[in-house]
C-alpha cells in the first residue's frame, strides 16, 4: 500500500511485506486505512494509523475476507467474504473487528459494499439475478432493490458524498468505461469513453 498527494507526487510506501496487500480505504476521519492482505497466509482484512504504523488484524478467518469500507461514522466496516459459500456475501463487523454479521444471503455472488453518506444504506453489485448488477440495501440486509439492469456487467459501486449519485464501472457499451446515475438507479450517463479498461471509481470528499 502507498500514499500520496491528490497530484501524485510526494509518493510514501506505507505496508513492506512478501504477502499481497490491496483494497485500502480510508476511515472517516483520514486517521487510519483498511486493507486486505494476505500477510498471514489467507486473505483478510486489516488496520493501521494513515502513517502506516500500529497494524491490527480485524479479520481471521480460513475464508477470504476483502474489499472493506468504512460506515460514514467510523464505527464499522462491511466487508466481501467467501466465509458461508464459495460466491461470497457482504458482511458487516465493528470497526475493531467484533460483531460479525452477514448481511446478504443468495446463491450467487455479493460483493464491493458502500455505503451511503448517513450510514442507512450499503449499495454492491450482486450476480443474483444472472448478470453483475447494482443493488442497494439498508445497512442491516433488508429491502434489497435492483439499481441498474443490463446484460452488460455493472460493477465497483461508489457513492457520492452528498448520496445523490453512485458512480460505477459497466462494460454495457462493449469495454470497462465509468457510469453516473441518481441514487435511485435513474439518469445513467456514460463519463468515459477509451479503448482501455476504467475501473473503480471514487469520489472526492469534497
Amino acid at each position: 500500500i502507498y500514499v500520496m498527494n491528490a497530484d501524485g507526487s510526494n509518493m510514501n510506501r506505507l505496508t513492506n511485506h512478501p504477502g499481497f496487500d490491496c483494497c485500502p480505504a480510508w476511515s472517516p476521519d483520514g486517521r487510519r486505512m483498511t486493507f486486505t492482505s494476505e500477510r498471514d497466509g489467507n486473505l483478510d482484512i486489516y488496520v493501521m494509523n494513515a502513517d502506516g504504523s500500529n497494524m491490527n488484524r480485524l479479520t481471521n478467518h480460513p475464508a477470504a475476507d476483502w474489499r472493506p469500507a468504512w460506515s460514514p461514522d467510523g464505527r464499522r466496516i462491511a466487508f466481501h467474504s467467501f466465509r458461508r459459500d464459495e460466491n461470497g456475501e457482504i458482511y458487516v463487523m465493528n470497526a475493531d473487528g467484533s460483531n460479525v454479521n452477514r448481511l446478504t444471503n443468495h446463491p450467487e455472488m455479493d460483493s464491493s459494499p458502500a455505503w451511503s453518506p448517513d450510514g442507512r444504506r450499503i449499495a454492491f453489485y450482486s450476480k443474483r439475478d444472472g448478470n453483475r448488477n447494482i443493488f442497494v440495501m439498508n445497512s442491516d440486509g433488508s429491502n434489497v432493490t435492483r439499481l441498474t439492469n443490463h446484460p452488460g456487467f455493472d460493477c465497483c459501486p461508489a457513492r457520492s458524498p452528498d448520496g445523490r449519485r453512485i458512480v460505477f464501472t459497466s462494460v454495457r457499451g462493449g469495454n470497462g468505461e465509468i457510469y453516473v446515475m441518481n441514487a435511485d438507479g435513474s439518469n445513467v450517463n456514460r463519463l468515459t469513453n477509451h479503448p482501455g479498461v476504467e475501473g473503480a471509481p471514487v469520489w472526492t470528499a469534497d
